[in-house]
């Protein structure tokens, strides 16, 4: 099983719910940080904080999550309550 990038993480908190997110749905992945101790993490501020690799076949629901994950909360919440 040959994995690919498939997306930017923006934070650590967004990597350990999209890895939750993913383990539950079975997709198989790697999430890899950016971090690097020489440079005290200073490269996550412009490349974001990692990455998350998968099979091709699961980009579509990868991407999916993701989008989900960085839609603003105030979208969320105007979406499950009736107007």
């Amino acid at each position: 099983m040959e994995f690919r990038k498939i997306g930017v993480i923006d934070n650590e908190m967004q990597a350990q719910v999209l890895h939750q997110a993913l383990e539950d749905r079975n997709i198989p992945h790697i999430i890899k940080s950016y971090h690097d101790s020489a440079y005290d993490g200073l490269f996550q501020l412009g490349a974001g904080w990692g990455h998350v690799d998968a099979p091709d076949e699961f980009k579509d629901e990868v991407l999916s999550i993701i989008r989900d994950l960085n839609q603003p909360l105030t979208d969320q919440n105007s979406a499950e309550k009736p107007h």
